[in-house]
């Protein structure tokens, strides 16, 4: 049997059916343009609460409607499970789970590694398995592979496997799964060819290249650029701050240069799962091959201060008030790591809470996509109601996330003083408020 035109038929057809192991802010978002484009998706989570969410017609990510997942769930297109098991039916498997940092800022594997033994359980001759959890280059094919082909199952021509990374934007109106172009980097080329097939039934625009290897660092780059660039203008705050000069100024001058300059802003840290984790799996494995990436560690290191620095501007801000932080009500404009979204994952914000408290301060936080914090398995922080009072009653207000749904000109008149971090505001809106 041609295993290769039997699956290629099958796509063609949308007679294939395609699985998605990890129904987060990646998976989610995957299956629900899968399932669109015509296949029957079945997706898998070791999160229950997901599971029955999903197949009660319901999304737990803000940018997934439910109205679109309650469609497909009654159209009998998309359904989820919790047992790997299931997937026995399923022609292709799209692996997007977690891949986080250990607390040594090393690659915890142990997600991709319990996927990649379960579906080795259920592989047979005909799948397509395609990684797209962001990890270090090579993964594909040491972790993946070896798993997939245990039983002797020969690659490319009896199963294919390929990686994908995924280029999710949480928030991003603008740019959804279909109109991202998708990577694909396959074992061999049959492999390539496969994917291809797959994942041009969902998305616009496909971009093969020569390897997974490759197409890993792909992603790699990506993000390293973002987050290199960053520490740079973070860095460049800095020294402005300390030559007095307003570094909002100088970055909106030197963006008029239409050629050979891309506008980068600074902020009071990094956030989300992509650009504070993803370039330590590139740092992490050259390690390994005894090379330091030299740019990388200095950006990680800027970007990780920015934390300290707003304390320092908050503190300062204090001081000119005669007030110490220790006893001052602090309030936090702003939870999630970035604007109009609800994650709050490596968030500058949980940082800036915890610096805040344990220098005595009073801290409370306000955000419309937030309503809860864990600032560490023992602690929990409910959000408080946005009001007029709540601003005046706080000895300092620091804009952290610029959520849409703030009303700044309201704020700006109810609060004392203002530190923010994110450049809401302008130098002439008032003495009251301090900028980067």
């Amino acid at each position: 049997m041609n295993h290769r035109q039997v699956l290629l038929g099958k796509i063609a057809d949308r007679n294939a059916i395609v699985a998605v192991a990890g129904l987060g802010y990646v998976g989610l978002p995957l299956a629900v343009e899968f399932a669109g484009a015509g296949f029957r998706v079945l997706g898998v989570d070791v999160d229950e609460n997901k599971v029955r969410t999903l197949n009660a017609g319901g999304s737990y990510i803000d940018d997934v409607p439910a109205e679109s997942v309650r469609r497909l769930v009654d159209a009998g297109m998309l359904s989820a499970t919790c047992d790997y098991a299931d997937l026995r039916v399923a022609d292709a498997i799209s692996i997007c789970v977690p891949t986080p940092l250990r607390k040594t800022r090393d690659p915890d594997m142990s997600y991709i590694n319990q996927a990649a033994l379960s579906i080795a359980e259920i592989c047979r001759p005909g799948m397509l398995i395609v990684l797209e959890s962001t990890t270090y280059p090579g993964t594909t094919e040491e972790l993946i592979l070896p798993e997939i082909t245990r039983d002797q199952l020969e690659v490319g021509e009896e199963v294919f496997v390929a990686y994908s990374p995924e280029r999710i934007d949480p928030g991003n109106r603008q740019f959804s799964v279909r109109n991202t172009p998708k990577v694909v980097g396959g074992i061999t080329e049959n492999c390539t060819e496969v994917a291809q097939a797959l994942y041009r039934a969902a998305v616009d625009t496909i971009i093969a290249i020569s390897s997974p290897t490759a197409a890993e660092m792909v992603k790699l780059l990506e993000n390293t650029f973002r987050a290199v660039n960053i520490g740079m203008v973070n860095e460049m705050a800095l020294m402005c701050d300390k030559l007095d000069i307003d570094v909002w100024e100088v970055i909106n001058a030197a963006a008029t240069k239409p050629f050979g300059y891309m506008a980068f802003y600074p902020g009071p840290g990094l956030g989300g799962h992509c650009i504070p984790v993803d370039p330590h799996y590139l740092s992490w494995k050259l390690r390994t091959l005894d090379y330091n990436a030299r740019f990388i560690e200095l950006a990680s290191e800027v970007n990780a201060s920015m934390p300290l620095y707003v304390l320092d501007k908050i503190t300062q801000a204090l001081n000119d008030r005669e007030k110490s932080v220790r006893g001052s009500q602090v309030l936090i404009l702003g939870a999630a790591y970035k604007r109009d979204v609800d994650d709050v994952r490596e968030s500058p914000a949980l940082d800036i809470i915890g610096l805040l408290r344990q220098r005595g301060a009073d801290v409370a936080y306000c955000d419309p996509y937030v309503p809860e914090l864990r600032l560490d398995p023992e602690t929990r922080l409910c959000g408080a109601d946005y009001s007029a009072t709540l601003l005046q009653s706080a000895d300092c207000v620091v804009v952290v996330t610029d959520h849409s749904a703030f009303d700044w000109q309201e704020i700006a008149a109810h609060s004392c003083v203002i530190v923010d971090t994110r450049h809401v505001y302008n130098s002439s809106d008032g003495d009251h408020i301090i900028g980067l």
